[in-house]
C-alpha cells in the first residue's frame, strides 16, 4: 500500500536502483501533488537499448493507479522501435482499448494490457530475452 505519490516516487527509485534490466536512469521530470503525480525518467537498458517512460497515476485508497502512461523502448541509437505502450485513444477497434502496444514501428499496433511502470520493470526481462537485433 503507497500512503501518498512521494512514497510511490520513492518505491519506484528503490525498484530502478535494483533492477537488472537498468543500466542508468535520469529523471527527466517529477511532479507531485497531494492525490497524483507525474513521472518521465529516461533510461540505458542492462543491453545498451534507451527506454523512456512517461507516466501520470493518481492514489485511491492508498493504491498507486496508472491514468495516462506512455512507454517507448527503442535500440540504443534511437532509431529503431523497439515497443510502445501506451493508451492514447487512438485505437478504439483494438481489444482493451485504450491499452495498446507500438511493435517494431508505430503502424503496427497490437493489443495490450495496462502496465504502470513498475509493472514494466518485472515484464522487460522476458521482452529483452525475445527481442531480435
Amino acid at each position: 500500500m503507497t500512503t501518498t505519490p512521494a512514497e510511490y516516487l520513492l518505491q519506484l527509485k528503490a525498484q530502478l536502483v535494483i533492477s537488472p534490466v537498468v543500466a542508468t536512469f535520469i529523471f527527466i521530470e517529477e511532479r507531485i501533488w497531494p492525490e497524483r503525480g507525474y513521472i518521465r525518467i529516461r533510461m540505458t537498458l542492462a543491453n545498451g537499448d534507451f527506454l523512456e517512460v512517461a507516466e501520470y497515476f493518481v492514489l485511491r485508497a492508498g493504491e498507486h493507479v496508472t491514468r495516462r502512461y506512455r512507454y517507448q523502448w527503442m535500440d540504443g541509437a534511437c532509431q529503431v522501435l523497439r515497443k510502445r505502450w501506451d493508451n492514447v485513444e487512438h485505437h478504439p477497434d483494438l481489444p482493451n482499448f485504450p491499452h495498446h502496444v507500438h511493435v517494431g514501428s508505430s503502424e503496427d499496433v497490437k493489443p495490450s494490457e495496462k502496465l504502470s511502470i513498475m509493472e514494466l520493470l518485472n515484464v522487460l526481462p522476458d521482452e529483452m530475452l525475445t527481442q531480435v537485433n
